[in-house]
């Protein structure tokens, strides 16, 4: 059976190169991290603005200090995917490689803030809407709380699938440059539903489905997939992997979105009912 680093190591030799071509070559990679900072910036710039004026109006409580930590976390690993990828069109690979040592310090951390931020906003927003509903019983599931419920179905996917592609990704630096790279962008695409759940103008299907939250996303490398069809002839192995990986995940999440046994469950696994 082939490894991971062999699928990736397959692809056959590119179409012929240009000065445009390898000039796409080269940049394609910043461009689409550009993308992604991009969304992300769309979708957390205004909603925190918003929030933070709620803040200073009394209207909600004060953001959690793991929340700054998380959000701190995320914002240097995106500027570090775009400092990877600027040394790497620039041709400084050396420094590149030294300064990658930088993921494996972040990644966990991202995962285990997210994984303390998660329960810690639900309990906000559970203890919130018992307290615009004094008269719920203490373990009723708010009617507030369903969509929470269910994007915690993405969160948890995120906090699963993030680290297992991001280790991917590392574990072929050496030997698949190829499928070292593509890994490390596709790992940072997994979160990006929260940010565009939070673009107020972009089309949505929630909180019927969490479909747009699940597609919208897969566009930002749309430029990158169309460019390896062209230059690889074929699908490079890094996709492969990674909707192997994220399908299975997807389809759970749809059998339990809107689910009574996921509104039942999630509120009891977190101590709550």
């Amino acid at each position: 059976m082939a490894s991971v680093a062999e699928v990736g190591l397959q692809a056959p030799r590119p179409r012929a190169s240009g000065a445009a071509v390898d000039f796409i070559d080269r940049w394609i990679w910043v461009f689409t991290v550009a993308l992604i900072i991009a969304t992300v910036l769309a979708g957390f710039v205004p909603d925190s603005v918003m929030k933070v004026g709620l803040v200073e109006a009394g209207k909600r409580p004060p953001f959690p200090l793991v929340l700054h930590v998380h959000a701190a976390l995320m914002g240097s690993w995106l500027l570090l995917l775009l400092a990877q990828t600027t040394l790497l069109a620039t041709g400084r690979r050396a420094l590149h490689m030294q300064l990658g040592v930088a993921a494996t310090v972040l990644a966990p951390a991202i995962v285990v803030t997210g994984l303390v931020l998660v329960p810690t906003m639900y309990h906000a927003s559970w203890a919130a809407a018992h307290a615009a509903n004094p008269s719920l019983a203490p373990n009723a599931v708010p009617p507030k709380m369903a969509f929470a419920t269910n994007i915690a179905l993405n969160q948890l996917r995120v906090g699963v699938l993030f680290p297992v592609v991001v280790a991917i990704g590392l574990l072929a630096r050496r030997r698949d440059a190829g499928l070292h790279k593509r890994m490390m962008i596709l790992a940072t695409v997994l979160p990006l539903g929260a940010a565009v759940s939070r673009i107020s103008w972009l089309p949505t299907t929630t909180p019927a489905s969490g479909l747009t939250i699940d597609l919208l996303p897969v566009l930002v490398i749309a430029p990158l997939f169309a460019w390896d069809l062209y230059r690889l002839r074929r699908v490079h192995g890094a996709y492969l992997i990674w909707f192997g990986l994220l399908l299975p995940c997807v389809a759970i999440d749809y059998v339990l979105w809107n689910s009574p046994w996921w509104f039942a469950t999630w509120p009891h696994w977190l101590g709550l009912t």
